[in-house]
C-alpha cells in the first residue's frame, strides 16, 4: 500500500483532512483487517475508524451529526439488496414497457422488491405529477439510506419528543401515543411515528432519545425488554428427551387394558412440600408417594421406583405424567423399572382426567395450605385405602379394589 504517515500532525490539512488516511483505513478493512489493526497502522485513533465507518451521532456541542462515510460496493454475486446493475436493468426495462413480475423473474427477484425500489428510489417531478427511475440516483438513495446506526425520529424533533414524554407522564401505552398524534397532527407526517419507535427509545441502549425513567409509566413497569422465544425456539425442558403423550399406546387411551397410569404431585404450603399421586386408568386405582426429603428430580424418582416395583408385571406398562420439573430423571426411572414415561402437552391437564380429578378429592384429606411433610407414610396409605373402597360411577358402582382384584385373579 503506497501511504505515508504526515510527519506533521499538528497543522491541520483544511477541509480534506485525513482524506489519505480514511482512504487506506477503508482498504485495510476491505482486505479483512480489525478496526484496531486498521487504526494502528493508519495512525488514529480507533474511535476516528468507527465514526468513519458509523458516522458520528452524538457530536459536541454547537456540532453538527456527520454522516457516515460512504463506500463504494461492487457487484459480484447474489446480494440481500439490489446491485447497480440490477437497478440498471430495470431501468431499461421500464423504457420498454415491462411488467414488474416481469422484470423480477428475469432478475430473480420479488416482484414486490421490484414495486418497493422503484416506489422508493424514483424521481417524481412534482410540477407534473410524473415520475422517472434513474439507476444511478436510485443506487446512491439506497447507500445513503443503509448505513447503521440511524438518528431516530424522536430525537431529531423536539417537538415530537415533547409529545410523546407529556402522554408518557399521563400513563399512555405507546399504541395510544401513536393514534393520538395522528389524530392530532392529520397533516404533519414528521408528528406520527409507531409504537415500536417508542419502545425503542425507552429500551434499545444508544437510541434512548426519551427519559430513562419513562419506562416506569409503562403498564409493565418493565425498564428492559424481556425477549421471547418463538415456538419453534423453545428451549429443552429436560436434558433428555421427552415422549410426548400423542406416541402412547392407543390401548391406554381406550382404557381397555390395565397397567397404564396418570402420574402428578399435589403441592403443599409455600411449595415447599408435596405428596406424590399415582392412578390408574383402568381400574382408578390410588397409590400415593411419600417425598419427606422433599419433591425435587431425584426424591420423585427414587419414590416413583420403589412404588410402583411392587406390582405386578402386566400392570406396569406406561406412566404420563405432566411436564413438571420432577419429572428430569424420567429417563432413569424408565431404565430402572422398564416403564416408559409419556408426557402431556403443554396446559392440557384433561389429558391427566382421572388424575386431575382424584387430586381433587385428596384435597378432602390434604387441604390446600397445609404443610405435607406431617403427614406419615402410613397415614397416606390410609387415605389411599379408603379412597380405593370408594364406589365409582364410572365403574358401574365397584370399588377400584374390588375392580383391580379382579383382574388380579383373572390374570393369575
Amino acid at each position: 500500500m503506497e501511504f505515508e504517515i504526515r510527519p506533521d500532525r499538528t497543522r491541520p490539512q483544511g477541509r480534506k483532512k485525513l482524506t489519505r488516511e480514511r482512504a487506506a483505513y477503508f482498504q485495510l478493512m476491505a482486505l479483512g483487517y480489525s478496526n484496531r489493526e486498521a487504526c494502528r497502522i493508519v495512525g488514529v485513533d480507533v474511535r476516528t475508524g468507527k465514526k468513519w465507518r458509523n458516522g458520528n451521532h452524538a457530536p459536541g456541542k454547537g456540532r453538527r451529526p456527520l454522516p457516515p462515510t460512504r463506500r463504494e460496493t461492487v457487484a459480484c454475486g447474489p446480494s440481500r439488496y439490489l446491485r447497480e446493475d440490477e437497478r440498471i436493468h430495470i431501468a431499461d426495462r421500464l423504457r420498454e414497457k415491462a411488467g414488474i413480475r416481469q422484470i423480477a423473474a428475469e432478475l430473480g427477484r420479488s416482484p414486490s422488491t421490484i414495486s418497493r425500489e422503484i416506489r422508493r428510489n424514483r424521481t417524481v417531478l412534482h410540477d407534473y405529477g410524473t415520475w422517472y427511475y434513474r439507476p444511478h440516483a436510485a443506487q446512491a438513495r439506497a447507500d445513503a439510506r443503509r448505513p447503521r446506526p440511524k438518528l431516530t425520529k424522536i430525537s431529531q424533533s423536539p417537538v415530537l419528543r415533547q409529545a410523546v414524554q407529556e402522554r408518557l407522564d399521563e400513563k399512555w401505552s405507546p399504541e395510544q401515543i401513536c393514534h393520538a398524534l395522528r389524530r392530532q397532527f392529520p397533516d404533519r407526517p414528521e408528528m406520527h411515528v409507531v409504537h415500536e419507535t417508542i419502545y425503542q427509545a425507552l429500551y434499545v441502549q444508544g437510541r434512548g432519545a426519551l427519559r430513562r425513567e419513562l419506562a416506569g409509566s409503562l403498564r409493565s413497569g418493565r425498564a428492559r425488554r424481556r425477549p421471547r422465544r418463538q415456538a419453534q425456539q423453545r428451549q429443552p425442558r429436560y436434558s433428555h428427551p421427552m415422549v410426548m403423550i400423542s406416541d402412547r399406546p392407543a390401548e391406554a387411551e381406550d382404557r381397555a387394558v390395565p397397567g397404564h397410569w396418570e402420574g402428578d404431585l399435589i403441592i403443599g404450603k409455600n411449595s415447599r412440600s408435596a405428596i406424590g399421586t399415582l392412578v390408574e386408568r383402568s381400574t382408578r386405582y390410588v397409590m400415593l408417594l411419600h417425598l419427606p426429603a422433599g419433591h425435587g428430580a431425584e426424591a420423585v424418582r427414587d419414590a416413583l421406583t420403589s412404588t410402583v416395583t411392587t406390582l405386578p408385571a402386566h400392570l406396569r406398562r406406561s406412566l404420563t405424567w405432566d411436564q413438571g420439573s420432577e419429572m428430569g430423571r424420567h429417563h432413569e426411572f424408565t431404565l430402572a423399572t422398564d416403564i416408559p414415561v409419556y408426557f402431556c402437552d403443554p396446559a392440557s391437564p384433561w389429558q391427566r382426567g382421572s388424575n386431575e380429578n382424584t387430586n381433587g378429592l385428596l384435597r378432602q384429606y390434604f387441604p390446600k395450605g397445609t404443610d405435607l411433610t406431617e403427614y406419615t407414610p402410613e397415614h397416606l396409605r390410609a387415605v389411599a385405602d379408603q379412597l380405593n373402597r370408594r364406589p365409582r360411577k364410572t365403574l358401574d358402582w365397584e370399588t377400584p379394589a374390588e375392580r383391580l382384584a379382579k383382574l388380579l385373579a383373572t390374570a393369575s
